[in-house]
């Protein structure tokens, strides 16, 4: 398949596809080229509405699970969309743009989540019983907790990697120093065994830390190959698209975006932050989708050319906050329009389902 994934083709009847989009470059230097990136005009299907500020999606067994980043509810849809609380994490603190945040799943079905609480952020793992539509939330085991913790930049995309570790994207919490500072938890990314321990291969010894200097990543996924790809939030220039590799430096607060400097590792893409603001991320045929915030658009990176980019819905659907692969195949995006930032839509918020073809 090539990695100029084309959007369009429908997968099945009734399967609604990709809206026309616009083709964009960063307005500065360096450039960045338009994938080659086609789109049908039918609309995206609509999988369910009334969410109140939702942060994240997982899948367990097939069920979707969405967290509220000011309740703490964790919600289940069934297949009509309806959605039930299957539980309240405790003692969250939602202030600002903290709260509960990301969620993942493991391979025993357990649930993790990343949230605030009083004395900082942490990331917590539950057992869940029943069955879809009576499921139930467990008592609360903390894996790590004190990361610190601001009004802005928690940074909390939690996700599982090819390698079956946890990884965890935490922000510089507004002390900028602290992510240039690897014995601070803060504006790293961390990689962790499912039960919170230090991997022996970690880059350092006894570290959970695998990257660092980071101001804000929200987005983590891995291509077929294994690349991980972040995306992160900069500051007043430049929000970025990073692949990671262990140990590595990304330069916040020394260098923002693109700078060419020996010891830190530059981003493949760059964007502004009234473009962009990227959030949640997933990678499906060959391409990396970007949810974007300020900017209000999905972005479609190939993975094989990782310097180019298109975009979709501008501003059809307002903020977009996570974008996941669906167990059918479809790509689903979530709004975030009842933050406090964003202009509520009727219905609002809600998630759709994209249906991908090739060519």
């Amino acid at each position: 398949m090539s990695a100029r994934v084309r959007f369009g083709t429908l997968l099945a009847a009734g399967v609604a596809t990709l809206l026309v989009g616009c083709t964009v470059a960063p307005p500065a230097a360096p450039e960045v080229p338009p994938a080659t990136v086609g789109a049908s005009p039918n609309a995206p299907e609509v999988i369910a509405t009334g969410l109140a500020a939702p942060w994240s999606i997982a899948f367990r067994d097939g069920t979707p699970l969405v967290s509220e980043r000011n309740s703490g509810n964790i919600l289940e849809l069934d297949s009509s969309g309806a959605s039930r609380v299957i539980g309240t994490v405790t003692g969250v603190v939602a202030a600002g743009e903290g709260g509960l945040l990301g969620l993942a799943v493991d391979g025993q079905r357990r649930v993790y989540a990343y949230s605030t609480a009083a004395d900082g952020n942490r990331v917590q793992r539950f057992d869940v019983t029943g069955a879809p539509g009576s499921l139930a939330l467990g008592p609360a085991e903390t894996l790590l907790d004190r990361i610190p913790a601001a009004g802005t930049h928690n940074g909390g995309r939690i996700a599982f990697g090819p390698d079956g570790m946890l990884y965890v994207t935490t922000g510089d919490a507004g002390q900028r120093a602290n992510a240039q500072d690897r014995s601070s938890l803060s504006g790293k990314i961390l990689r962790m065994t499912p039960d919170g321990g230090i991997p022996a291969d970690n880059p350092a010894p006894e570290s959970l830390v695998y990257s660092y200097g980071h101001r804000n990543p929200q987005g983590l996924a891995w291509a077929a190959d294994g690349t991980m790809f972040a995306a992160e939030f900069g500051q007043n220039t430049w929000d970025e698209l990073n692949i990671i590799t262990p140990g590595a430096n990304y330069g916040w607060p020394t260098v923002e975006g693109i700078a060419g400097r020996d010891g830190f590792t530059d981003p493949v893409q760059q964007w502004r932050p009234a473009d962009a603001s990227p959030s949640g991320m997933a990678i499906l045929a060959g391409t990396v989708f970007v949810a974007n915030l300020r900017g209000q658009v999905l972005r479609a990176v190939p993975v094989n050319e990782p310097g180019t980019a298109s975009t979709y819905f501008g501003g059809d659907f307002g903020r977009l906050r996570d974008a996941v692969v669906a167990p059918d195949g479809k790509l689903w995006l979530l709004t975030n329009n009842t933050d406090g930032r964003g202009a509520p839509r009727p219905n609002d918020d809600r998630i759709v389902g994209v249906a991908l073809g090739s060519q």
